[in-house]
């Protein structure tokens, strides 16, 4: 199997040589988009591992904000022309950690030739509170004085917005593993559809719908399967997941999920130690 990571970073390079070192094998390819706003030279050392290769057109990143989307676009058109023909491409964090040893990882990804791993939820049936996302019209990767007034009296006053090219709205989270097919799939549509870039400059975090959208309506349909492959915890109730420990050890061990966040070595090291030591018994 040959197998492409594509990993949004804004800080932390300790923990993503940790991770690149972690999923390294031959057939592993590692794209690293560095947030714009970060300094890249912390990380240029990971490049050592010599299957590491840094995005090089990087974006400002705002959270819940287009630029996501930008920057996931960017590293996929990056990894297309490089020709390799990788298996599937696996989009994660620096702060994701895999949970199945490098060989399990292999072996799903072989069994599931094509297959498009990604949360589907409908918004309209299944996800209703990202109803507004699409509706309501957002400036996430905007700041300026007044910017929240100006919205709400927008929103009050210009009719709610619909999705364009009769797309069916689907999502939830934005990781995902799709085939090589699948990022091409992608790529070309948002080259032709420019309609759908503008309109979702003007949703909040479109990062969570956006590819799943465009999939889900084209033929690659049926290769969709609404999972995305990386194990979550939000009982903590907040906008972000809860960072996992060693407290959760055993739930990581039942999951049939390959990766897990957030993890940070900062609050819990113990975590990820187990983590190599339960997969190298593997």
């Amino acid at each position: 199997m040959r197998l492409a990571y594509l990993i949004l970073v804004h800080n932390n390079p300790r923990q993503l040589n940790r991770l690149i070192g972690r999923l390294t094998y031959d057939g592993a390819d590692f794209y690293v988009h560095v947030d714009e706003k970060t300094d890249i030279r912390p990380f240029l050392p990971i490049k050592k591992w010599g299957n590491v290769h840094f995005i090089t057109k990087r974006e400002t990143i705002h959270w819940a904000g287009y630029s996501m989307v930008q920057a996931t676009l960017n590293g996929l058109n990056e990894i297309l022309a490089t020709g390799n023909p990788y298996d599937h491409i696996t989009l994660m964090s620096g702060q994701d950690y895999p949970i199945k040893s490098n060989a399990e990882i292999q072996e799903f990804f072989a069994a599931n030739p094509g297959k498009i791993f990604m949360d589907t939820l409908s918004v309209e049936n299944e996800w209703r509170e990202a109803i507004p996302r699409i509706t309501q019209y957002h400036m996430p990767d905007l700041n300026f004085p007044g910017k929240h007034t100006a919205l709400r009296v927008v929103n009050t006053l210009i009719p709610r917005r619909k999705m364009p090219m009769d797309l069916t709205p689907v999502g939830r989270s934005q990781w995902f593993s799709i085939p090589l097919a699948g990022a091409a799939y992608i790529t070309e549509y948002m080259e032709q559809h420019h309609e759908l870039a503008r309109f979702f400059k003007k949703s909040w975090a479109p990062d969570e719908m956006i590819f799943q959208t465009i999939l889900y309506g084209s033929h690659y349909n049926k290769d969709m399967v609404n999972n995305n492959l990386v194990y979550v915890d939000w009982t903590n109730g907040k906008a972000s997941p809860k960072i996992l420990t060693i407290a959760d050890a055993e739930a990581l061990g039942r999951s049939t999920k390959l990766f897990a966040r957030k993890f940070n070595p900062e609050i819990d090291p113990e975590i990820l130690d187990y983590l190599d030591k339960k997969q190298a018994k593997t």
